[in-house]
């Protein structure tokens, strides 16, 4: 059982790690010419059938719909997207990809698989099975159990 200055550490080391890896993200997008949030919006794009709305967009992100609003205008000014008028109600306008923006998702995805080969390179391909078991394991641990397992260690 860990006590609880090791987990504020691992909590810690999670934190720098997170911060590290965005900024190597970072620089890799730097001469694609998008930044991490617009680059978050492009690979949201792809898994919708039709163009969403903003709103279904902010949803999807997790962030307020003005957010979803200035890095759409930032990604139709480099004519990435553009916003189209909803066939069924004028009043509604949807998102979609332009050829351009196609274009940028596949550089996109080359920037972020060196960004992963740069954080990843210290570990071998065994530690690197590890790792996703471990990531695996925190991301499909239920919301509550982390709740009851963090209120544990605090008393």
């Amino acid at each position: 059982m860990s006590t609880p200055d090791a987990d504020g550490f691992l909590a810690e080391q999670l934190l720098r790690l997170t911060r590290r890896l965005h900024r190597i993200q970072k620089r890799q997008l730097e001469p694609v010419g998008i930044t991490p949030a617009q680059s978050r919006l492009l690979r949201t794009l792809v898994h919708y059938e039709t163009p969403p709305r903003m709103a279904d967009l902010a949803q999807r992100l997790e962030v307020v719909p003005r957010a979803v609003t200035s890095v759409v205008d930032g990604l139709e000014t480099g004519d990435l997207v553009r916003r189209v008028p909803d066939p069924t109600n004028r009043r509604v306008i949807r998102i979609e990809l332009t050829e351009k923006g196609r274009a940028a998702l596949r550089e996109l995805r080359s920037a972020r698989r060196a960004a992963a080969e740069e954080i990843l390179a210290p570990l071998d391909v065994q530690q690197r099975a590890q790792l996703t078991v471990l990531l695996n394991a925190l991301f499909e641990a239920p919301r509550d159990i982390r709740a009851e397992s963090a209120r544990d260690h605090e008393n």
